[in-house]
């Protein structure tokens, strides 16, 4: 098996608010169907989902890196839909904030830093 894409399917307690919100912090969004919306942001995606457990949405989560950490940590503090957001520490492999969508789900946004590999 040749994997070529792998996009998560994200819980949403309010399915509009959970656009809003991707759309705030640099999503652009496509609708796929009444119950299904794709959040794209360069060559990344993921799906919104008309559907709400949860506990599955209190544990979900998903790292999205970034190229600029400042100017992420900015556009997420002024979404009016988080419903929590962390400081940005700095770690051994690069920089970090956390921010909880409205459906409790958490993005670990990224800055990792540069390594050879």
């Amino acid at each position: 098996m040749a994997v070529q894409d792998i996009k998560a399917f994200v819980p949403c307690k309010n399915y509009e608010i959970s656009k809003a919100f991707y759309e705030e912090i640099g999503f652009s969004l496509a609708y796929v169907t009444d119950d299904l919306t794709l959040c794209e942001s360069g060559e990344c995606a993921l799906f919104l989902q008309r559907f709400y457990e949860p506990a599955l949405a209190n544990n979900f989560m998903l790292q999205i890196c970034v190229d600029s950490i400042e100017q992420a940590y900015a556009r997420c503090s002024r979404s009016q839909h988080k419903t929590n957001l962390t400081e940005v520490k700095q770690e051994s492999w690069g920089k970090v904030f956390y921010v909880w969508g409205p459906s409790g789900e958490l993005l670990h946004v990224t800055e990792l830093n540069e390594y050879v590999g």
